[in-house]
């Protein structure tokens, strides 16, 4: 097929839209016919519109001796001719034909556009590139929601805490307050104290160190409050409530209550220069009368002095009757017992005038047994027996209620 002659004295024009191909005027020549072939026959071109007449050229026209099937350049349509390119092989596409400011191409009926395929999900570009695709704007919500106060756990705990020790706080008031009315509303029955009713066991119940220690301190016990420790040298056996163990008036006193057991010890100083018995008395009164039984005791006694007890082969030898110089009597209300102690000197001397503790440690007094502290000495270690006696009865009780 020889190549269009109107086709090749037009200019050529570059656009960017998408060019179909179009079927030359003339008559096709048979197949197996002589003559130059650029490709394979074009297929029938769709309709289109046609474009608008490009505006005149300035280059200076081409020369018509162009050879039949060459081709020019498009970048340079004036240049030399180019040979022919090889024929393409079927499967490629038609290559499209320039358009033609002179030629139109009657209107067909467009096909229809294809469906569009729905946009892909928005991935954010790497930076630097754009993908022509912006996602939607986000649709702003204001939501108004009312809050709850939060209530603070610590403050509940404290609260709860606070109310069981309110509770707890009255009801020990309570049972103390109605202990108190429960005493009062029996006149002469006070309530007992604790440790009173195990405290009249304890002559046979508890151990004979824990009633007489070997050793029993004194700090400040002495004159003008010097320290004073007691050394236990002699312990007698329990013995019955008798003029032996008793002075006459103390055995008076507390027969009628119920006398229930004597024991007895006797100590020394550190100085190994005075020695002292110490007796317990235990009793069957009740709180009432062993509260009567020690109002002024020693002074309602008088001159009845308790009886010594001596220690073979210890300093306490020669401690007798004749060596008595002071002594103490004491009935605790919170104790069934009365305590008891007399003093003298180790070294054997006798001493004409016994005196209670408290006239022997009074101000002023420059006689022997003052001077000596034998007061000071009768009158300590009483009060530290009894310390010691309201304790062992205290942890007996306890113990008592804890089985």
């Amino acid at each position: 097929m020889s190549a269009d002659p109107s086709a090749t004295d037009l200019p050529v024009v570059e656009t960017t839209a998408r060019l179909r191909p179009i079927r030359p005027a003339g008559p096709l020549p048979a197949r197996g016919a002589a003559g130059p072939r650029t490709g394979p026959a074009a297929p029938p071109a769709p309709p289109q519109v046609a474009a608008p007449p490009a505006p005149a050229p300035t280059t200076p026209p081409r020369p018509a001796s162009a050879p039949s099937g060459s081709v020019r350049s498009v970048s340079d349509p004036l240049g030399p001719p180019q040979a022919a390119a090889p024929p393409r092989p079927a499967s490629a596409p038609p290559v499209p034909a320039r358009p033609s400011a002179a030629r139109t191409v009657p209107p067909q009926a467009a096909p229809p556009a294809p469906a569009r395929p729905a946009p892909a999900a928005f991935v954010p570009a790497p930076y630097g590139r754009t993908t022509g695709y912006a996602p939607p704007p986000e649709a702003l919500v204001e939501t108004t929601t009312r809050l709850r106060p939060v209530r603070d756990r610590r403050s509940a705990g404290r609260t709860a805490a606070a109310a069981a020790c309110a509770v707890l706080g009255f009801g020990l008031i309570g049972g103390a307050l109605a202990g108190v009315w429960l005493a009062a509303s029996e006149p002469g029955k006070p309530a007992e104290p604790v440790g009173y009713a195990e405290a009249r066991e304890l002559w046979h119940n508890a151990p004979v160190d824990a009633l007489f220690p070997q050793t029993l301190p004194g700090p400040g016990a002495g004159p003008g409050a010097a320290d004073r420790t007691w050394t236990r040298i002699v312990v007698a056996p329990d013995a019955p409530c008798s003029p032996a163990v008793l002075a006459k008036g103390l055995l008076t006193a507390v027969e009628p209550l119920g006398c229930e057991r004597v024991l007895r010890a006797t100590y020394t100083d550190a100085t190994a220069s005075s020695v002292i018995t110490v007796g317990l008395v235990f009793t069957r009164a009740d709180a009432t009368a062993q509260r009567t039984l020690g109002e002024g005791l020693t002074a309602r006694l008088g001159q009845d002095v308790p009886p010594a007890l001596s220690g073979p082969s210890t300093v306490a030898a020669r401690f007798g009757d004749r060596q008595r110089a002071s002594w103490w009597t004491s009935a605790p209300a919170d104790l069934p017992v009365v305590v008891t102690a007399v003093s003298g000197f180790a070294d054997g001397r006798t001493v004409d005038a016994p005196q209670p503790a408290d006239k022997a440690t009074a101000k002023g007094r420059t006689d022997a047994v003052a001077q000596s502290g034998l007061g000071h000495e009768a009158k300590g270690i009483t009060e530290r027996l009894e310390r010691l006696l309201r304790t062992t009865a205290t942890a007996a009780a306890k113990e008592k209620k804890a089985r």
